[in-house]
This record gives structure tokens, sequence and C-alpha cells, in this order.
């Protein structure tokens, strides 16, 4: 899949072309420094028909638009006429300031392109960066500019499977095919749990022994586990990825319980775990937005993320700890201890995953939520994930938030957001925020 940052650096040529070029080039390098490869004019576009002539040879996905000096309105208006992708206007740091003449005047031409801009998107509808080429706040926004666009084009590609639906009073992981499309491009497909189940039934132990071998070598203890229950596991797991590979599945959202418990004998749990390990986003309780935003972490850190519930909070220790019964992809359990194997919290059945998680310096909890009139908000919050072991029975992690924990779990209750959240293996709050309001989220970061 392709992905073109397009770099459109405008100006006029009554100013210092010295100093105007000397940006020029440093900016592109930065740029292929950070993104690789990037369109980039042989020179600044002094014209509105350099522009135009530039522009007709793009099909961007994200644009870095830099007034290497000034320029009116029009250089910008004619970028916004023509795309609709997000935008990083970056504005040049005035070189020297020596009480003679204005060598860019950078500044003023920003206020000109996101006014233009502006009038084109509405407010808040671009991003906006200040300072000369190989400053570390200008790298860190571009940086994170890109890998949010990144992110974006991605969602418009990917197929999401909802298998069965959400349990009754679980609405809230719910979604509609058409509105998830319409807002960040996800294709949603559905198909019932039982279809599932049925394809896993018709499989021999023998046409399951590629899938018992990957877990064996992946989990530990899962010899302890009734050998029925490990054979229709392995049954399971054939059918979940028959059928992500068949259809294309980029992430799933899962029915678990009562059904692979009543109608299999067997639960989900460790088959979601695996999933989870190698790259699908596997999020249970058939939560969609669960799930979305597993995705959207995996993609951001090319590492899985944690799924679950935040069920304890310490006020003096400043954590949140978050579980679930034992669907955490099991290359996030701890070293000493590995993916350990046990038996449902409640249900009393195996395979679950019965871990902690690893320790992390930098972790980003975060959660698309949809609020009650359709609209989407982002929580964002960081912090550190801390070398605890397993706090309850299935898999756990332990978070200490940078804002005050207690603030956390009390504005997050009182403000409705929804019980399920995504422990990032990464500080990516920056790349979310940016994510967010590309799809025009609201943004709610802690």
């Amino acid at each position: 899949m392709s992905f073109q940052v397009a770099y459109i650096p405008i100006g006029v040529g009554t100013y210092h072309m010295e100093s105007a070029q000397a940006q020029f080039e440093q900016s592109a390098a930065m740029l292929r420094s950070i993104a690789g490869e990037v369109a980039c004019p042989e020179k600044i576009l002094l014209t509105t028909a350099d522009l135009t002539a530039y522009l007709d040879g793009l099909d961007p996905d994200v644009i870095i638009l830099q007034n290497i000096t000034f320029a009116n309105g029009a250089y910008a208006s004619e970028v916004a006429k023509r795309f609709s992708c997000p935008i990083l206007l970056w504005t040049i740091r005035e070189p020297v300031i020596d009480g003679t003449r204005l060598r860019l005047n950078s500044l003023t031409g920003a206020y000109s392109a996101a006014n233009a801009i502006t009038a084109f998107r509405g407010p808040g509808k671009f991003e906006y960066v200040f300072g000369a080429p190989g400053e570390d706040e200008v790298v860190a926004e571009v940086t994170a500019v890109i890998r949010a666009a990144r992110v974006k084009k991605a969602l418009a590609s990917l197929k999401l499977s909802a298998i069965g639906h959400t349990p009754q009073g679980f609405g809230f992981g719910r979604a509609l095919d058409a509105e998830i499309m319409s807002t960040f491009g996800v294709t949603l497909e559905s198909i019932e749990a039982r279809e599932l189940i049925e394809k896993a039934k018709s499989y021999t132990v023998e046409e399951c022994a590629g899938e018992l071998a990957e877990a064996k070598a992946a989990v530990v203890g899962l010899e302890n586990t009734p050998e029925k229950n490990v054979n229709d596991f392995a049954r399971l797991y054939k059918a979940y990825k028959s059928y992500i590979q068949d259809n294309g599945i980029g992430a799933i959202s899962s029915r678990c319980w009562p059904d692979f418990f009543t109608s299999f004998g067997t639960p989900v749990c460790t088959v979601l775990s695996l999933l989870n390990a190698n790259g699908i986003a596997s999020s249970c309780e058939a939560d969609v937005y669960g799930a979305l935003s597993m995705y959207i972490g995996t993609q951001l850190t090319g590492r899985p993320t944690f799924f679950g519930d935040p069920v304890s909070m310490d006020e003096k220790e400043g954590t949140v700890t978050f579980w679930h019964c034992g669907m955490a992809a099991c290359n996030l359990a701890r070293k000493d201890t590995g993916a350990v194997v046990g038996v449902h919290p409640n249900r009393k059945i195996g395979p679950v995953m019965d871990f902690g998680c690893q320790a992390c310096g930098g972790v980003t909890l975060f959660r698309v939520g949809r609020k009650s009139d359709g609209t989407f908000r982002f929580f964002i919050a960081e912090g550190a994930a801390l070398d605890k072991p397993k706090q309850f029975c299935g898999t756990s992690i332990v978070v200490k938030t940078d804002t005050d924990a207690k603030k956390v779990v009390y504005d997050t209750v009182k403000d409705g957001w929804e019980p399920h959240y995504v422990v990032v293996y990464d500080k990516v709050a920056n790349e979310l925020e940016k994510l967010g309001r590309m799809f025009g989220a609201e943004i709610c970061r802690m």
C-alpha cells in the first residue's frame, strides 16, 4: 500500500533567498530522514503557477505545507481546494534577528495560510508547528503527523469482523457498518459465532496439528488442560485463522460468553491471545470499538496491545489495574513466568491465559468512544506499566498514570466512558491526538 508524504514549500522571491534555500534543503533532508520517500519539488514554489504545476503530479496522503517565506492565502487555498488529506502547516523560525531586513517573514505567511485552510475546512482542521528544521519539537510533531496519517490510510483498507453479537448490557461495543465506514473508512463484516463453532467441530484432530504445535510453542502449561479442551481449542483456532485468512480480515471483535462455554465447551480466550500475538487485533465480548482501538495501537507500535477492564485503583501508588478473563497476547506475558495457561475464573474451563503482563516505561491508555449522540471521542492518557505479578486469575497489567490515577478513574466514570480500554506499549498520545482530529473526534487527553 503506497503512502505519499507531500512536501509543499511556498514563498515569494522578494525575500532573502539564500536563507530560504538553506531552509528548503534542510527541511527536505529532515522529512526524508523521518518518512523515507517524500514527494519534493526541485525548488521552492515561488509563484502560484509553480505551485499548480507541482500539485498536478501529487496524490498525497498527508501534506507538509511550509511557508519558507511569506506567501499570500492564494497558495494555501489552491492546496485546500484540491486535497482533503491531513495538512501540517509548518512555520520557519526567522533565521537572523539583527536589526536589518526581515529574511523570511514565514510566521505572517502562516496566518494567511491558516486563514485560507480554515475557510475551506473549518476551525482546527489542520496541524501546526513552528520552528527550524531539526529542532526537537519540529521533528516530533512532523513525525507524529506522518505516523497518524499512515494509520488513517491503513484504516481505510481495514476489514474488521464482528464475530457474534455483544452480550446483554454490553451494547457500547456494537457498531453500525455505515457509521464506522463513514467515520473511519473501516469495512465492518459480520458473522455469527455459531458458524465458526460449527466449522471448528468439522475438523479432525489431525487437521489441527499445526495449530496445536504453534500453541505449545507459545504458551506454558497447556499439557495441564484436559485433552478434549486442548483439541477443541486447536479446532477453534484453526476455524478462526482460516476465516481471517480467507476473508482478508485485519481485526476482529469476538463474542465469548456464554456461547463458547455452553455450545462448544471450550473458551475462545486463548484463540484471541494467539491472534493478538500474530498481529490480528482481537477483542472479546464482541466490542467492535475496542478492536478498532487495539488495531490503531498495534499500527502505531508494531506490538500487540492489552485489552481489558479497569478493575482496581491504588490512590497512594497512583495506579490503575486493567484485567480480563484471559485473552491477552501471549507475547505480552512477563518473561519470568511466560504465557501461563489456566482456567476461566468464572467458568473454571480452560485453556485461557493466566499471567501478569510485562513492565514498560511508557504506555498509553486509549479508547475510541462512541457518544450517545453518535459522535466519537478519543480517550488518551499516558503512564508506565509496572513490574507487577498477576493481580487476579486471568491476565492483568498495572499502570501508573502520569495524571493522578484517582482523577483518571473519577473523570472517566463521571463522563460515561465505556468499561473496556486498551493499553498501548509505547507513549503515542501525540499521534493518537492528531489521528482523532483527522477524524473529527473529540479529544479527551489526561
